[in-house]
């Protein structure tokens, strides 16, 4: 199942720059909104990943994992 995100955009000049709402510090910029998006799916991407092995090896060597819904 995938998660949905929220992108918050905006044109400001020639760039377009972007923000994930959800994610604190997932923010792009440029030069057209298609690439913007890109951008900010990569990003969001590498930043879940490194947030959850940072969880991981801070709870490591005897943890447990759960779902949680929101």
């Amino acid at each position: 199942m995938a998660n949905t995100y929220t992108a918050v955009t905006k044109q400001d000049g020639d760039w377009w720059i972007g923000w994930i709402e959800e994610v604190p510090g997932v923010n792009c910029q440029e030069r057209t909104k298609e690439n913007l998006l890109d951008s900010l799916r990569t990003t969001l991407k590498e930043a879940l990943e490194f947030n959850r092995e940072d969880a991981i090896k801070a709870a490591a060597p005897d943890y447990t994992e759960e779902t949680l819904t929101v």
